[in-house]
């Protein structure tokens, strides 16, 4: 019988070679193209899952909460996330990079020192009062919740505050203030007081008071040190 010789070879060849046709994307870019997709559909969950965690907490952030939340199966989400507390830690990166981004990258154009810690406390009070997080400051919440937890959740939160208060530190030495740790300490206390304030009481004016004092806590402790000109400071140092 005859048939023609080698056609199931050759159907299997061009089956399992990676073959690029001009009208068919190659294999290579069908699979960037589904990372691509697939890192928007990480970063879309995270985004809802840190408003969640702002609102329930870490603890109460679970795959199962999250998948119904989002109108997700669970094995769906497993594939972004093994486990709970991975979900967790990846939850508080996508915390702390909407946080650099709207918090430390406006002020960036400012002067280091002390043109840009008044920038920062501008720029702290407003994500407060903005709501930057569906349950308000992700960062304060998580920060009660494992405050005195160990583990490696717990481990990621103090990081990232504790970098936030070690770049305060770091502008306050730069613009020259007599106690650089105390300025970012009441600086930070002062923003999170009225922040607290807001979201227990409903209090409208306690972000006011709370640029006032910060502006006379920064005022204080820069002294002449902070009306001088930007440069100056950095080329008194060099000397």
């Amino acid at each position: 019988m005859g048939g023609c010789p080698g056609h199931s070879s050759a159907r299997t060849f061009v089956r399992d070679a990676e073959y690029d046709h001009p009208l068919m994307p190659s294999t290579a870019a069908t699979r960037a193209r589904r990372g691509r997709k697939l890192g928007r559909t990480r970063e879309a969950i995270l985004d809802r899952a840190v408003d969640l965690a702002s609102t329930q907490g870490l603890e109460g952030l679970t795959i199962g909460r999250l998948a119904a939340d989002l109108g997700m199966s669970k094995s769906g989400l497993f594939g972004h996330f093994g486990s709970k507390e991975e979900l967790q830690l990846a939850s508080v990166e996508a915390a702390s990079t909407r946080f650099v981004r709207e918090v430390i990258e406006p002020t960036l154009a400012q002067a280091e020192g002390a043109p840009r810690l008044r920038a920062l406390g501008a720029s702290y009070l407003d994500y407060l009062e903005r709501g930057v997080f569906a349950g308000g400051c992700f960062f304060a919440a998580a920060s009660i919740e494992f405050d005195d937890r160990p583990g490696q959740v717990g481990d990621r939160v103090r990081d990232a505050v504790a970098a936030w208060m070690d770049y305060l530190e770091s502008q306050a030495r730069a613009a020259g203030a007599d106690d650089p740790k105390l300025l970012a300490f009441e600086f930070h206390a002062l923003a999170q007081g009225a922040n607290s304030a807001f979201r227990l009481f409903g209090d409208p004016g306690a972000f006011a008071r709370a640029r006032k004092a910060i502006d006379s806590v920064v005022e204080t402790q820069l002294g002449a040190h902070g009306r001088t000109r930007p440069g100056r400071q950095a080329s008194r140092r060099a000397k």
